[in-house]
């Protein structure tokens, strides 16, 4: 009887690669982006008068800030943190460590349950779509075409990019949970047939002493007198 993981089990993965090769490449796109932030990050407390943004609230008459010293401080160390676990991950599948590939499947899994619940808020409050739009800037492109459209409409359209999006998150979690799987039956399969190797060694005696060793002659026959 096939289990159903088995079933969706596969070694292969976009464009006909290995899912070793795919789990790398994974790895290494999200350590590019999170490096980049990282920096943008940095770039900002170093130099706050040029990167430090405000929104106008008309109805306080004072100016918001986007963010502060200690959110983008939490931002970086989450961006340190992501970079640590990517490369993780990478090392995993490139020197078939198993256990290392865990951290970022964990991240993958976080990530896909908060945007369910995004998607799960639009379909509960749907005029929270009104009230985002609201809040942009007044410079921000199609802001008046946005706000026109039917609500039912703005909804639908944005369950659909939502929901491509978590399909894409969802291949990606198989990508990498195919890949661990790959990893550790490879361990496994290792680690069996280093024991069988070393029980067979055991059990049969060396070559050297059966070669060694001459068969004893048979003992005389008893003669009578």
């Amino acid at each position: 009887m096939i289990s159903p993981w088995d079933r969706c089990y596969t070694s292969s993965c976009c464009l006909c690669c290995h899912v070793r090769t795919g789990t790398i490449i994974l790895g290494i796109w999200y350590m590019l982006i999170n490096a980049v932030v990282l920096l943008i990050l940095l770039s900002a407390l170093n130099d706050p008068v040029q990167y430090h943004y405000h929104l106008t609230s008309p109805e306080l008459g004072t100016d918001l800030d986007v963010m502060d010293d200690a959110n983008m401080c939490i931002a970086a160390a989450i961006s340190l943190l992501m970079i640590l676990i990517c490369g993780m991950a990478t090392y995993g599948a490139y020197k078939q460590h198993a256990a290392w590939i865990i951290p970022f499947f964990c991240y993958q899994i976080f990530d896909f349950a908060l945007n369910t619940l995004v998607a799960i808020s639009v379909v509960v409050y749907p005029n929270t779509i009104q009230d985002y739009l609201q809040q942009l800037p007044g410079t921000f492109p199609y802001k008046e075409d946005l706000m026109s459209t039917n609500n039912m409409c703005l909804v639908l359209a944005v369950l659909l990019f939502i929901g491509c999006i978590l399909a894409f998150k969802a291949y990606l979690i198989a990508c990498v949970w195919n890949c661990y799987r790959y990893v550790s039956a490879r361990s496994t399969t290792e680690v069996l047939v280093y024991v069988t190797t070393n029980d067979t060694t055991v059990l049969l005696p060396p070559y050297e002493e059966a070669v060694a060793i001459p068969p004893k002659d048979p003992p005389p026959q008893y003669v009578s007198a």
